[in-house]
């Protein structure tokens, strides 16, 4: 069959897709019969019981960080919705703060998603509408209007629109080496004050080093180096700050110890044999319980400090991999370890990778995937932003994503011609994002009477950490 052919196959399929999905109908919000409260409890489940209030905490600030600790209530309320019914392993949780700066292992400097926590086949547009929701729900947050709010919804939906038209023109291998580097972000800036901050935050990545990391959060005694204290944040699984709790049975280190070699040696498997080989260049110094995030609260994570033969570090971060909120609304195949479904999804997502990426089984039988802790990553600092520089973050994020779903489906043909020109899409969205902040609003409600009532417990970082101070 002529390539011609097959390209006009394709488009036709793309347009069909709006017979079932039109693309107005996408301006819904689904199905929001549920107690949000609840779905959250659901999704606390199996955390580290201590640290379950920090998380609330932590969701409590604003309806911004509720809206980051709750990609289970979206996933929930996009079930209700129709969909395109083009499927395949979408980011989940691609909300505008799971963007940011990073180093390839070649050490260049590139802006992509980099949070796969969520990763799982599911429709393109899940990934696009918790994008600018999150554009809707920081804006109001921000005290922006309606206006401003609808330009960045509008503006990000636009670039995907236009770059995932750019890629259905791509072969697969261009595709595949695409990538979006610092540079290309300045050079497609609209204005001065945004080439000024692109280059500023390099310089920033530039800092955040694993040396960096070292001088802030371990000590040298006698040689060897030992990561410090910090809790709730920071702290030794069986030390006397630990706040796993009894019942986890981290207090026997040794037997412990014995079984995350074990892990740490499954980890190595999933490596590639040169990969193996420069991580067997290190030695371990010291392990410790790290609490990240805002959704991640609760979920176990380990910093593991190692150095090399010239006493340089590297840390690597070892997270608990849990099921995809979008695999219990959206069920479809995909591996059935939880680690090897996050690192297989970055992979496909991502132009460039982590070198250390891989996954293994711990002790309990849970499951985890490791990546470096830092390696010149840096994130939006969108409270600081101008509205100019906001809607520039909004086209770079955009077009971060259709880059992302070009080359994980390789359908960028079908998702173009199903978007046309993006106009009627970003009408849509724009209805949609201002609903969901709403929404969003209104879950955040119902959250923090629980929690004044006392059906929740929320405590702050700060309160925590008083009850460690003597």
């Amino acid at each position: 069959m002529a390539s011609t052919q097959i390209l006009a196959e394709r488009q036709a399929a793309g347009r069909q897709a709006r017979e079932h999905a039109r693309r107005s109908q996408h301006a819904e919000i689904g199905n929001t019969d549920r107690d949000p409260v609840e779905l959250l409890q659901e999704n606390s489940a199996g955390r580290v019981e201590a640290l379950i209030p920090l998380r609330y905490g932590r969701m409590s600030v604003s309806p911004f960080t509720f809206f980051r600790g709750s990609a289970i209530l979206q996933a929930h309320d996009l079930a209700g919705t129709v969909n395109s019914g083009i499927a395949f392993p979408i980011c989940g949780d691609a909300h505008l703060m799971n963007f940011g700066g990073f180093a390839t292992p070649e050490r260049q400097l590139v802006f992509d998603l980099n949070d796969f926590d969520e990763v799982a086949t599911g429709p393109w547009e899940w990934d696009l509408k918790r994008l600018v929701a999150s554009f809707a729900i920081a804006g109001e947050h921000m005290g922006l209007g309606r206006g401003p709010i609808s330009e960045f919804v509008s503006t990000a939906v636009h670039e995907y629109a236009q770059r995932m038209h750019e890629y259905s023109e791509y072969s697969a291998l261009d595709l595949w080496h695409e990538i979006i580097t610092f540079e290309r972000m300045a050079e497609s800036a609209t204005n001065d004050e945004g080439r000024s901050l692109v280059a500023k935050t390099a310089k920033k990545a530039a800092s955040r080093t694993h040396e960096s990391v070292l001088a802030k959060m371990a000590t040298l005694s006698n040689g060897h180096w030992s990561i410090q204290d910090a809790p709730p944040a920071l702290f030794h699984p069986a030390g006397p700050n630990s706040l796993l709790g009894k019942d986890s049975a981290w207090s026997d280190t040794k037997a412990w110890q014995g079984k995350l070699a074990k892990a740490f040696d499954a980890y190595l498997e999933t490596l590639p044999a040169d990969r193996r080989m420069l991580i067997g260049q290190y030695e371990l110094q010291d392990i410790a319980f790290k609490v990240v995030g805002v959704g991640s609260v609760g979920t176990f994570c380990l910093v593991m400090l190692f150095v090399d033969g010239s006493g340089r570090p590297l840390f690597l971060q070892v997270k608990e991999a849990r099921p995809s909120v979008i695999a219990t609304y959206f069920p479809a195949q995909g591996p059935e370890h939880q680690g090897e479904r996050v690192v297989s999804g970055q992979r496909l997502l991502q132009a460039a990778s982590d070198a250390f990426l891989g996954w293994t089984t711990g002790p309990a039988g849970r499951n985890f995937y490791f990546r470096q802790l830092r390696d010149m990553k840096v994130s939006a600092e969108v409270e600081r932003m101008s509205n100019a520089v906001l809607q520039g973050y909004a086209r770079i994020c955009g077009w971060a994503l259709a880059r992302a779903h070009a080359k994980a489906s390789g359908k960028a043909v079908e998702i173009a011609a199903y978007l046309g020109n993006g106009e009627r899409l970003a009408e849509a969205l724009t209805e949609y994002s201002m609903a969901y902040a709403a929404q969003n609003e209104a879950d955040y409600r119902t959250f923090m009477k629980a929690c004044r009532s006392g059906k929740l417990e929320a405590r702050s970082d700060e309160d925590m950490a008083a009850d460690f101070r003597v």
